[in-house]
């Protein structure tokens, strides 16, 4: 394992050598500057105990200050370096993340929780940053200084540096203990905050609700007991810093009181100068810092190789719906027309399959609806026409080619699907309504808008068509959501569009409307699958295809269905009784 992290950190780090090798040659040119001023205080002190002249010192003085003034650009420049690359890496990763999060399949992405996803996205990749960035410069950098700040202690007086230094080791033990409830309590600050946020964000979405129920109280309460955490956390991670680097404090007093009290007694015996033991004194005050910041790096390094992990096992999750290796250019005419060769999809994880060698075919500019009781399987068909979910070869072709050897790209340029929730984004509607063909015109986008019935509306609103959709749509009603989430579709010059129960928030006269305009829309050689529970729109299409525990049981028109027994008729009467018992209610 630590091989591959150190493969992986490897990885990430070469494309960027250049600008680590410059940034090292910083930090060494730090360093060797840093052991120098106390060299040249050294002389400087000592040449005052034989007399000095003005101009001498004045000159001694600018050179101190001209070294001090070098070594603050050198040390900048390293930070804006070494740093630098821990950014960059961290805009790469989230990059990379993202467009693999957009390869995936949307089941994968919902039963595997945004959440989590989003961690793995933010925190973990921050972690990977600063491991690649503050680590490796801290590390770098106490490496550095104690290889050449111990030679030139040692040099002065060797018994009396190792006294000096003698209480490091425990504050880098002190360091490690408290570095990593510091931590912990990081992490649990965070996610107390990260609860906040979210209740916030839930309750600002869902403020109608609470307020329809008169539960202010409770998510007042709700609020408060998150509040509380948060405070505590922050609290308790406030405590540990303030016994922390007062500790860290007293040691290094400590050290300094011993160096001065051992200085002393070799100041007496002529064995030390006055400028060696000041030069010793910066000497010992240069690696407080370093090693103060060396357990809080070994700390960072460890979670930083946790979340390098926790990235890289994301990245390597291939998704199981992909491009051929070897595709197949789409039909030169593409028309739209469906058959279905065996087809049958089963979940993974499922008892059964969804769906049961299905085997029907659709012409071009047919409009088709597909019918039957709750989970018999009709979404998972509209999601088997876009590869939502994954087929078999073999079983389902559009336009004669098995879509199984189409890009993906391809396919779905091809088959426009307008799933039950349409999901909207936080934009305009104009912007909404041409998401597919974001380069459509404002005629275009009004076209499709008066299609799918939503022109009044849009009239209705203040700013027209450049209103502003709340997160999720929520600023529109259900029938307006999924009528915008039509025209988008609609807007994109796809041959195949599949309707996954999108009318069943529109009332019966709206849905007449729509579909006559999606029939008109057939004449002109799109083809339409419908996929609804009201059967009464259904039985406006040119055939009907009934399933059943995933199995295609009936297949004709309305009046043949209603003519004979099955399933269709079944669910035609139940619908019929339920109408009239809604009118004589």
């Amino acid at each position: 394992m630590g091989a591959l992290r150190a493969d992986l950190i490897r990885r990430y780090l070469r494309p960027h050598r250049r600008t680590l090798v410059l940034g090292a040659a910083a930090l060494v040119a730090v360093n060797l500057l840093g052991v120098s001023i106390p060299l040249l205080v050294r002389r400087v002190i000592d040449d005052l105990q034989d007399g000095f002249e003005l101009r001498d010192l004045l000159l001694q003085a600018l050179l101190l200050a001209l070294l001090a003034t070098v070594m603050g650009g050198f040390r900048l420049l390293s930070r804006l370096l070494v740093f630098g690359v821990g950014r960059q890496v961290e805009a790469d990763l989230k990059q990379q993340i993202f467009d693999h999060l957009l390869r995936q399949e949307p089941g994968w992405v919902q039963s595997t929780g945004s959440g989590e996803v989003i961690s793995r996205a933010t925190s973990d990749v921050e972690n990977v940053r600063r491991l690649l960035g503050f680590a490796v410069l801290s590390l770098t950098n106490t490496a550095l200084a104690y290889a050449l700040t111990l030679p030139a202690m040692l040099s002065i007086d060797p018994w009396l540096s190792l006294a000096a230094v003698g209480l490091y080791p425990l504050m880098l033990l002190t360091v490690r203990l408290f570095g990593g409830r510091m931590m912990r309590q990081q992490r649990r600050q965070q996610e107390a905050l990260a609860g906040l946020s979210d209740l916030i964000q839930e309750d600002l979405s869902g403020i109608s609700a609470i307020k329809i129920y008169g539960q202010q109280d409770t998510e007042r309460a709700a609020f408060a007991g998150r509040n509380r955490r948060y405070r505590d956390a922050a609290l308790g991670l406030a405590r540990t810093r303030s016994t922390l680097f007062p500790l860290l404090e007293g040691i290094s007093s400590i050290s300094l009181l011993l160096l001065l009290a051992l200085g002393s007694g070799q100041l007496e015996t002529g064995r030390l100068s006055i400028g060696d033991l000041v030069a010793l004194i910066l000497y010992v005050e240069r690696l407080v810092f370093p090693t103060a910041l060396l357990g809080f790096t070994l700390n960072t390094f460890q979670t930083g190789q946790v979340s390098l992990d926790r990235v890289e096992q994301l990245l390597q999750r291939q998704p199981l719906i992909q491009s051929p290796v070897d595709p197949q250019p789409p039909a030169r005419q593409a028309r739209g027309a469906i058959e279905a060769r065996g087809l049958s999809v089963r979940y993974p994880g499922a008892d059964r399959s969804a769906l049961v060698d299905l085997q029907f075919r659709i012409e071009p500019g047919e409009l088709v609806a597909v019918v039957g009781p709750v989970g018999c399987g009709k979404t998972t068909l509209a999601r088997a026409l876009g590869r939502m979910v994954e087929v078999s070869p073999g079983e389902l072709w559009l336009d004669g080619v098995d879509i199984t050897r189409l890009r993906l790209e391809d396919l779905r340029r091809q088959v426009a699907l307008v799933p039950q929730e349409g999901y909207l984004f936080t934009a305009t509607l104009a912007d909404n309504l041409r998401y597919g063909e974001p380069d459509a015109s404002l005629e275009r986008v009004q076209d499709v808008a008066a299609q799918a019935r939503l022109e009044g509306d849009i009239r209705g609103f203040p700013d027209g068509y450049q209103t502003l959709v709340g997160e999720r749509g929520i600023t529109l009603s259900g029938g307006q959501r999924q009528r915008t989430a039509l025209g988008r579709a609609m807007l994109v010059d796809a041959p195949l569009l599949v309707l996954d129960d999108a009318l069943a928030s529109v009332d019966n006269t709206t849905a007449a409307e729509i579909l006559r305009s999606i029939r008109r829309q057939g004449d002109q050689g799109r083809t339409v699958l419908m996929i609804s529970h009201q059967l009464s729109a259904a039985a406006a299409c040119d055939r009907i295809l009934v399933l059943e525990e995933g199995r295609l049981v009936q297949e004709g028109t309305h009046a043949e269905l209603v003519a004979g027994p099955g399933t269709y008729r079944r669910l035609w009467a139940r619908e019929q009784a339920s109408e009239q018992l809604q009118a004589t209610g």
